[in-house]
């Protein structure tokens, strides 16, 4: 027999985002802007829960999904948020990566469409491609990144399976309408399909109001799935520490995915994940609203069109007024090139979130080396025509 691969890889491209912030740690003096990953340290006091931990001796198998302590913790969480799950209903994950690859390797089949409001993390196509799925992407640049019911409808069919919604949005910051919300419910009440809300920047929120789908529509309960995740909020990216949440019915099958791909979580970090649920993440938040309010206006100044993020640590101005050096547009992936060659900044193009002519630009590093990143993008931007 061939010795061949599973040829739903063949479909896949490496992280574009990786490529870029590979490509600016290799330039010298580059600032990178690149990743959405908090520039502070996990808080001392979850921190010492390690250690403590350690000390106790919790070196040995936890259970597959997650402390009785941490579950527990996580459910009571989400009933401050208004959701409804049980203890039960919780499995604590390797990240928000995993959470989303054991809810859709456990829901789609082969040939399942799978329906992904674009831009959009590159992750939720990827893992639906290893399961032979349809990613079907529904574009929103010209709905200023909200769902349009017409075009959602236009989209959903006898083999929809699923749709994935994150508000806020990586990589814009939008925060879904009620409008985009209710479009949703609509059509998935009617056409019978899941509903995963990818709740990682949840905390990270800067509108006045802000309620996410699932306890928006308690209702639909039945058919929503809750993924969540440790990282951005807590400032606790290596930690790699999640969870998902999910109707009863689903749990075993999800239980039995998540127990084939990692066992479990580490054991001694789970009580300082429980720590991290009980801090106040207020003044990173303040902290990401000054950033989010430094890049906008250093955006403005630039004259570079920007939807005014509501939430997480991100800005997607669009570059498709702008000219490359022959005079012809510009495009996404030549200016984020450019710009760490010639300016020693890197963003991401926004073609890695399946959106042309935006690129993204991360504010989750700290004022100064913001300010200065800013302050060279803009130089780069004046020494490029205007189309």
């Amino acid at each position: 027999m061939p010795l061949t691969l599973n040829t739903a890889l063949s479909t896949l491209k490496p992280s574009g985002i990786r490529q870029f912030a590979r490509l600016a740690h290799e330039t010298p003096g580059c600032i990178s802007l690149t990743l959405g990953e908090p520039g502070e340290t996990t808080p001392a006091p979850i921190r010492a829960e390690v250690a403590h931990s350690l000390e106790e001796g919790k070196t040995h198998y936890p259970p597959n999904n997650g402390t009785a302590e941490l579950r527990e913790a996580i459910s009571s969480y989400m009933a401050g948020r208004g959701l409804a799950f049980l203890p039960e209903q919780v499995i604590v994950t390797s990240g928000a990566t995993e959470a989303i690859y054991t809810i859709l390797t456990t829901i789609l089949e082969p040939g399942d469409d799978f329906i992904i409001p674009t831009p959009a993390f590159l992750l939720y196509d990827a893992i639906a491609r290893i399961c032979r799925a349809n990613p079907i992407t529904l574009d929103t640049s010209e709905d200023s990144f909200q769902i349009e019911k017409e075009k959602l409808a236009a989209l959903v069919g006898p083999k929809t399976k699923a749709i994935i919604l994150n508000s806020p949005l990586n990589p814009t910051g939008t925060v879904l309408t009620k409008e985009s919300l209710a479009a949703v419910a609509e059509l998935a009440r009617e056409h019978d399909f899941y509903v995963i809300c990818d709740n990682v920047y949840e905390r990270l929120v800067y509108a006045d109001e802000f309620t996410g789908f699932a306890e928006s529509y308690p209702e639909l309960a039945d058919r929503t799935i809750v993924v969540n995740s440790f990282s951005k909020p807590y400032a606790m990216t290596g930690w790699r520490l999640g969870w998902l949440a999910a109707p009863e019915p689903l749990m075993p099958a999800l239980s039995m995915v998540h127990m084939y791909a990692i066992s479990s979580v580490v054991a001694f970090t789970q009580d300082a994940a429980v720590k991290a649920l009980a801090s106040d993440v207020e003044p990173f938040r303040q902290s990401y609203e000054r950033r989010r309010d430094i890049t906008i206006a250093a955006l403005q100044e630039m004259g570079l069109p920007c939807v005014v993020p509501e939430g997480a640590f991100y800005a997607f101005p669009s570059v498709a007024g702008l000219a490359d050096t022959d005079g012809s547009q510009i495009g996404a992936e030549r200016f984020c090139t450019r710009a760490i060659k010639e300016a020693g900044v890197a963003l991401v193009p926004g073609t890695c979130f399946g959106c042309a002519g935006h690129v993204r630009i991360s504010s989750a590093t700290d004022e100064e080396t913001l300010k200065e990143g800013l302050r060279r993008l803009a130089s780069f931007v004046g020494s490029l025509q205007r189309i």
